[in-house]
């Protein structure tokens, strides 16, 4: 047997020559969701509109570190894929009026030296890997190398607000990704409620964390986001990505997950389940006050009404149920006034938020344009009240600490009113629990 290190294969001439030939050409056809490559293109025509003249560079990033020379997933940036409907690491756009030079770093072939050693640009490590002639023919863009990049990629604050003000008004093509997301994730939904018992068994809530991820996976990208599981005490954490604890049978179950398809825009939907399959009178009455909530917020989601409308009808349904229950050291008025907001002790967080390539999108909007604005045909966003009581809090009965509770809902804004994109899950408690035995079987 031969000792010491094994040899480094760039020196061996023999092995060099022969990893140079017999090979054949795989399939290099650039993974380009139908109709993002026209959409990318009405989208750098509408930013030409709105910034007229400028010259404009967005880059696609890379996928962050985990350790070492291990690394996460790469998703591109979200701005970038709007306008070019690219996903590969390390792309750059540039972007003057409505024309756009696309730089990507070419992929390493058969007679290169990378194509065997290099892990990220490597095809024997990598994969088939798309040349680029075949992005530019499947993009409909000019393409070059990175290496011919000349542009300096900057931060931008008014470009980054103009995309995302621009984003807020979803095209043809972006509402059918939207309403494909849904679907897969009223489709996870249920694969999710029929493993319930199994994590009851055992494996808990993180078992039914990996159920959905599976699923986003198997049917789309990945998950929008963390997928949060929520059993018992840990529904009223508003964001339980750990995951790590028991489901109980007789808790409810907070689950707050959405799939992101292949073109990167996600749902985002929450619905609160009892374990066992029916709910306690306990929780009954909250899940009542929030779907009651929930309606009031549905109800003011429509053009031409300010987009902080659902949350005030929402908070005023939630602040009378506070006080009919006694939960409110001050009236009503007080608690909703701006001097005041007792109620949201148990109800901290927004309730809502703009949904598309990002699960909170349009983050980077002015004020004026997001809190401040108007809702308009286009828009697809959220309504998401809640009630969290958590165990440890001392102000809520005892009968009520532990049940945290959430419903939340995708919207697209139409010309004469909304469109609930998730209308296949249920509201009410009695609906919940028949969708629940019927997604079992």
């Amino acid at each position: 047997m031969r000792e010491g290190r094994p040899p480094r294969l760039s020196e061996i001439p023999a092995f060099l020559e022969y990893m140079n030939t017999g090979w054949g050409t795989p399939d290099r056809t650039p993974p380009v969701v139908p109709g993002a490559a026209d959409a990318a293109a009405e989208h750098r025509a509408r930013l030409a509109a709105a910034l007229p003249g400028r010259t404009i560079v967005l880059a696609a990033g890379e996928a962050p570190t985990r350790s070492n020379d291990t690394a996460y997933d790469f998703r591109p940036d979200s701005d970038f894929y709007w306008v070019t409907g690219c996903n590969v690491e390390n792309g750059v756009v540039v972007l003057r009026d409505a024309g756009a030079t696309l730089y990507l770093p070419p992929p390493a072939y058969p007679g290169e030296a990378a194509f065997w050693s290099d892990g990220r640009y490597g095809e024997l490590w990598v994969g088939a890997a798309p040349g680029l002639d075949d992005w530019a023919k499947a993009l409909g863009v000019d393409v070059r190398p990175l290496a011919e990049l000349t542009e300096e990629v900057t931060a931008d604050e008014e470009v980054s607000r103009t995309l995302a003000e621009l984003r807020m008004y979803k095209d043809d093509w972006e509402v059918a990704q939207l309403r494909e997301a849904v679907d897969r994730t009223v489709e996870g939904f249920a694969a999710v409620v029929r493993e319930i018992p199994a994590a009851i068994a055992g494996p808990g809530e993180r078992w039914l964390q990996g159920t959905f991820d599976r699923y986003a996976r198997a049917y789309g990208n990945a998950p929008g986001y963390a997928t949060i599981v929520g059993s018992g005490k840990h529904a009223p954490t508003l964001h339980w990505v750990r995951c790590d604890g028991p489901v109980l049978p007789d808790e409810l179950l907070l689950l707050d997950m959405g799939v992101e398809v292949n073109s990167y825009y996600t749902a985002d939907v929450t619905r609160t389940f009892p374990a066992s399959g029916h709910f306690s009178a306990a929780q009954r009455q909250v899940h009542d006050l929030v779907e009651k909530a929930h309606r009031a917020g549905l109800a003011a989601v429509a053009p031409g009404r300010r987009f902080t409308d659902f949350h005030h009808a929402a908070m005023e349904v939630i602040a009378h149920g506070l006080a009919d229950w006694g939960l409110l050291p001050v009236s009503v008025d007080e608690a909703l006034s701006d001097t005041g907001q007792h109620h949201r002790r148990y109800l901290v967080c927004g309730i809502g938020h703009h949904l598309g390539l990002d699960v909170h999108d349009c983050a980077k909007s002015s004020e004026e344009a997001y809190q401040g604005g108007v809702m308009a045909p286009g828009m697809v966003l959220t309504v998401e009240p809640g009630l969290y009581f958590h165990a440890h809090d001392l102000t809520v009965p005892p009968e009520l600490r532990g049940i945290g509770v959430r419903i939340e809902d995708d919207l697209l804004v139409t010309e004469n009113g909304a469109e609930v994109l998730s209308a296949a899950l249920p509201l009410d408690a009695t609906g919940l629990e028949k969708w629940m035995a019927d997604a079992a079987h």
